[in-house]
């Protein structure tokens, strides 16, 4: 047992305490701050920032009311047609202006705009009908292709928003490297230099998705006014039908009174 306890005496005496480990010690990790995120660093790039992010909000939402609005049950439907080339076909055109003004198509407002006219002048020429029906369907055509013009718009303009941030960004880059404030400088110097980064890619990042959702619009509503000026030429048809049929009746008792 003595000899046991003398072993590990000895034992013990040649471990070396940590004073004199031939081993160096390991560093403590330092302390570094805490890394931005991405929302604070656009934040803090300057005032310039708050006009890109309502041009991206702004933005957004009109790509959702588009998706919602603009598409072919906007435009055209497959009812509003179906039921209008049943009263048309009856003559009933005060049962179809009541239909149309019920509905909220564009085809619906051309309708009703040229029965409304044919009703109230029953004797006017169908050159007069054709005309009118046209021109509101080219006015419907028109608010189409003006609505999705918004994004082309800030497709152009979010760029050049970002290129004023990055503008002022280098300016003060530029102030901060010619001042003296010795070391503090360079860290002006970056911070300028970042800024001026971060509203370039902001700018772009809101006009190129912009000019991307323009083009696909754009395409979308060149199809709807396609649909609806055939719509308008088949409504024309059946109306050009009836007006032929009025013609035929008045020609006889035109030549009766002459005669």
């Amino acid at each position: 047992m003595r000899t046991l306890l003398s072993a590990i005496a000895l034992l013990a005496a040649a471990i070396p305490s940590p004073a004199q480990s031939p081993f160096p010690a390991v560093p403590a990790a330092p302390d570094f701050p805490h890394s931005k995120t991405v929302l604070d660093a656009i934040l803090a790039a300057g005032p310039v920032m708050y006009g890109l992010l309502a041009l991206s909000v702004f933005s957004v939402m009109l790509v959702v009311v588009y998706f919602m609005t603009i598409r072919r049950g906007a435009v055209v439907s497959s009812g509003f047609m179906a039921t209008a080339d049943a009263l048309l076909r009856k003559r009933d055109y005060l049962g179809l202006l009541a239909v149309s003004n019920r509905h909220g198509e564009a085809i619906a407002r051309v309708v009703q705009k040229t029965l409304d006219f044919t009703t109230k002048n029953p004797n006017a020429d169908f050159q007069q009908v054709r005309d009118l029906a046209e021109t509101e369907g080219t006015r419907v055509a028109a608010n189409l292709n003006n609505r999705v013009t918004y994004l082309a718009d800030i497709g152009m303009i979010a760029p050049l928003v970002g290129l004023l941030g990055t503008a002022i960004g280098i300016v003060r880059a530029f102030a901060a490297l010619g001042a003296d404030l010795g070391t503090a400088r360079y860290a002006l110097l970056s911070k300028g230099v970042s800024e001026a980064l971060i509203n370039t890619c902001g700018g772009l990042a809101i006009g190129i998705p912009a000019m991307i959702f323009y083009a696909f619009f754009r395409g979308r509503v060149q199809r709807l006014i396609s649909d609806l000026e055939s719509a308008v030429t088949h409504i024309l048809a059946l109306l050009s039908v009836h007006h032929g049929e009025k013609r035929q009746e008045r020609a006889p008792a035109l030549l009766e009174n002459e005669f």
